[in-house]
């Protein structure tokens, strides 16, 4: 009959269909306008970056130097007044609720213009998807029609709402509010879950804030990323392009001459730097004065310990004032919570400083922590000095 569509699907079957369509669209998302896009970490077929772009014309009606310009600007402004969707600044429920609105309104001259470079300018952007991109998704709404008759209206919705919902709302909402950490980078953004698949990775949004250049958001060896599967099998097809980001930092067994080389390679490798530092000397001192103390003063250890290793300038002034309490009746506890803080003031930029201070400064430091008497700080300032920069491959003659 007219009204089941030319597919003439079940209930089940239109339910599969509709994922597959959104998948599809995700998948745009991610590997288009994310990672290609915006940061220009994968280089796309002209073919394959074609094809996304009109098929985000036809499901989500987005241009892509809008999108571009505003994600772009996320970065460099996130957590401040300048954010466009910080749920931070504007609240939870806004950026859950409203985050497409978010993104248009933030899409002004003045941002297309500071942060939409290297975006489609060509014939077709110029004279039709930019200017009626309403067409697109009109032209969507006519394919489902027909396709899958009176239940296409529903699955119309759907792929309307999808992007909406998830991406500018989940993700740019939730991922900075709940979720866990594995890097303290300076902004609230949060893994929603270990296992990418559903919003083709972008789960993985701590991993993303902390390395924003990477093609593969999954760090951790249990964490998967869908989006970098799919690139994977671009690659296969010869129809995309990974750029290597690393590893552009290795040790070197033995070594203890602390140089530039070292240097360059602690500040590219800061954020794992710090997350052994939590590991080799907050960790196992915490765990060691814990087992020191009466029950009541544990309990106070324990609700502290994490403020010890968040980024300082995320900590409530509250429970910054309750940190320094507790740290004020612990020397060696307030030792090594400072020197954490000045190696990451060393690889931080300081106007006027030079690399050569800045190597002298580590110095100091490695020093200093050699002197302190505390086994763990001294071991972690000899592993350190082990870091170098990967050798630069052979050139064949």
């Amino acid at each position: 009959m007219w009204y089941e569509g030319l597919l003439g699907l079940t209930a089940w079957q239109t339910v599969l269909a509709t994922l597959i369509l959104t998948q599809i669209t995700i998948v745009s998302v991610t590997v288009y306008l994310h990672r290609h896009s915006a940061h220009n970490s994968v280089d796309l077929h002209p073919a394959l970056a074609h094809f996304f772009r009109f098929w985000l014309w036809l499901t989500t009606g987005m241009i892509t130097k809008e999108w571009t310009a505003v994600h772009r600007k996320h970065h460099a402004k996130c957590e401040t007044e300048e954010d466009p969707h910080s749920p931070v600044k504007k609240g939870l429920k806004t950026v859950f609720w409203s985050g497409a609105e978010l993104y248009k309104a933030g899409a002004t001259e003045e941002t297309l213009k500071r942060y939409g470079q290297r975006t489609p300018e060509d014939w077709l952007e110029r004279n039709l998807y930019a200017p009626y991109n309403w067409i697109g998704i009109t032209v969507m709404a006519v394919i489902d029609l027909l396709l899958f008759g009176a239940k296409g209206i529903t699955v119309w919705a759907v792929q309307m709402m999808w992007i909406p919902f998830f991406a500018a709302g989940v993700i740019n909402g939730i991922a900075h509010f709940f979720g866990y950490r594995n890097f303290e980078c300076t902004d609230n953004a949060r893994n929603i879950s270990p296992w990418g698949f559903f919003i083709g990775g972008e789960e993985l949004h701590n991993n993303h804030h902390t390395y924003p250049h990477s093609p593969k958001l999954s760090v951790k060896p249990w964490e998967f990323d869908i989006g970098w599967m799919w690139i994977k099998i671009f690659e296969f097809l010869r129809l995309a392009k990974a750029k290597p980001v690393g590893p552009i930092a290795h040790q070197v067994p033995g070594k203890a001459l602390l140089d530039m080389d070292t240097l360059m390679a602690i500040a590219n490798n800061r954020f794992q730097v710090m997350v052994q530092y939590r590991k080799k000397v907050l960790a196992p001192l915490l765990n060691e004065r814990k087992l020191q103390l009466p029950p009541e003063e544990r309990t106070l250890l324990q609700k502290v310990r994490k403020l010890m290793y968040r980024e300082e300038s995320l900590i409530h002034p509250q429970e910054h004032h309750r940190l320094q309490e507790v740290l004020a009746k612990h020397e060696t506890l307030q030792m090594i919570y400072q020197k954490s803080k000045e190696l990451q003031a060393i690889w931080k930029r300081q106007p006027g400083m030079q690399y050569q201070d800045k190597v002298a400064a580590l110095r100091e430091w490695c020093h200093q922590a050699e002197q302190s008497g505390v086994r763990h700080l001294e071991e972690f300032a000899a592993w350190l000095k082990s870091f170098s920069l990967v050798p630069a491959p052979a050139v064949a003659r």
